[in-house]
């Protein structure tokens, strides 16, 4: 991003081209602005460059015969509109290297400084939580900042001493500092393309997090993580984390994205993050659940869905796991769940490649089940899990097994006394289901010879 402060001498400003704008019919002028390697795309009429130039005589010294005169007629006429072009480039120029040490806030705005510049971003957002931002904060949790903005911000902290500013009180950075301070939710939207008319892309560009002392709440959309160097006091505070759309290929990418190697293994104590119940990695490239899930001891809730997986290891490592979202990965077989997530309570795996139920038979904890869109293909899957004593919510649509024919009551009646209870595919069984199950479950066990009274009465 925009440096000016470091980099006031090779900051340069043309106009290289003008436009008839249609249907209003005037000419607006593009403006380039380079400082260092940075530029970006300003475009203005010229009564703009008037009102510009009637301020800096006023207040800064500008002669006032400096700005080519107005014309009524003939403004549109081509040899005037390229004459003209060339004066107001002079113009810039010349008013550039008369004000460049001290680059006044008006001219710094009109040539968009305040959107791409560390400075004046940070005297924008300075103005902006001097006037609202307490009001903000009682009212409002959850602030969106740029990378940009943070790029600012982490710049701006690296200086030993503050840099001149304005006099003006709103413009002073500690604003800045005593919001994010406060602030309990941030979240920070990437984007990959050049921003607005600037060539600045927010995914690359590096910042760090040490401002944000109270954040409990961390939402990242579409940003490398690596991007982030220092998370700060995140790791204690921190209660839930969500990163989506992130390409994040390991869990340890995320967890540990200030550290260089992001080795699990040399992990050390103060990488642990203290306070993380709630973890969202959906919507990335994730092949497998490395032993970097140890960093986050107490998470109760993981999002993995719209990963890679096709295997569950080292979740005994989480000790607290209650709900556990894999949908749309690559599960095709799952063996022996007891022994990696016997105490979880929901379980999403919708989406998936699964046909058989076998490994989920003694998963003793579990109260809800979505294993919505799979390949379950025979009815007698489900005895598998029919004995669990504290399921209640099975999602079974989308599979094969779905359109067999009387397809629910099917299913409930291998439930026995507990058919109920279940409620199958978002839906509370009948009175008229439940009816067809009882009768159903007493077939079978005159069929099968026994004596004991009905699990459900007709009459009930």
């Amino acid at each position: 991003m925009s440096t000016f402060l470091a980099n006031r001498q090779s900051t340069r400003v043309a106009i290289p081209e003008v436009e008839l704008q249609q249907p209003e019919n005037y000419i607006v002028y593009h403006i380039t602005v380079e400082v260092g390697l940075v530029s970006w795309r300003v475009t203005h009429r010229y009564k703009d460059f008037a009102d510009l130039h009637e301020k800096l005589v006023a207040d800064h010294g500008v002669t006032k015969d400096l700005l080519p005169p107005k014309k009524v007629l003939g403004n549109r006429d081509p040899v005037f509109v390229e004459k003209r072009r060339s004066a107001l480039e002079v113009y810039l120029e010349s008013v550039l290297t008369f004000l460049r040490q001290t680059m006044p806030r008006e001219l710094a705005m009109f040539l968009d400084f305040h959107k791409y510049d560390v400075l004046f971003i940070l005297q924008e957002l300075a103005v902006t939580f001097f006037v609202g931002g307490d009001d903000y904060l009682r009212t409002s949790r959850d602030y969106d900042f740029t990378p940009l903005q943070l790029h600012a911000i982490s710049e701006r902290l690296k200086q030993p001493c503050p840099p001149p500013e304005m006099v003006d009180q709103k413009f002073d950075f500690s604003h800045v500092l005593d919001f994010c301070s406060q602030l309990k939710s941030l979240t920070i939207l990437g984007a990959s393309k050049p921003f607005c008319n600037s060539n600045i892309v927010f995914n690359k560009l590096y910042f760090e997090l040490s401002s944000f002392k109270a954040v409990d709440t961390l939402f990242i959309n579409a940003l490398p993580v690596a991007n982030i160097y220092s998370v700060g006091p995140l790791r204690d505070n921190l209660v839930s984390l969500t990163a989506h759309h992130c390409h994040l290929e390991r869990i340890s990418h995320m967890l540990l994205c200030d550290d260089v190697h992001k080795d699990p293994a040399s992990a050390c104590e103060p990488q642990i993050w203290k306070s993380l119940t709630c973890v969202n990695l959906s919507n990335n490239e994730i092949s497998e659940i490395d032993s970097s899930v140890r960093l986050m001891p107490r998470v109760e809730q993981l999002f993995l869905n719209n990963n890679r997986l096709h295997s569950l290891d080292n979740l005994t490592l989480l000790p607290h796991l209650a709900q556990l979202h894999l949908s749309a990965n690559c599960f095709s077989s799952l063996e022996n769940l007891h022994c990696k997530i016997g105490n979880v309570v929901q379980l999403e795996l919708s989406e998936n490649h699964i046909k058989t139920l076998e490994g989920f038979s003694k998963l003793y904890s579990l109260e809800t089940l979505n294993l919505a869109s799979n390949e379950i293909l025979d009815l007698g899957e489900v005895k598998h899990i029919s004995n669990l004593p504290c399921l209640e919510n099975l999602v079974l649509t989308g599979n094969p097994v779905a359109i067999v024919v009387d397809y629910r009551v099917k299913v409930l009646e291998q439930f026995g006394n507990r058919a109920p209870a279940i409620c199958l595919d978002n839906e509370i069984s009948s009175q008229k289901e439940l009816d067809t199950v009882a009768v159903l479950q007493a077939l079978r066990k005159a069929k099968e010879g026994k004596s004991q009274p009905f699990a459900y009465s007709l009459t009930s």
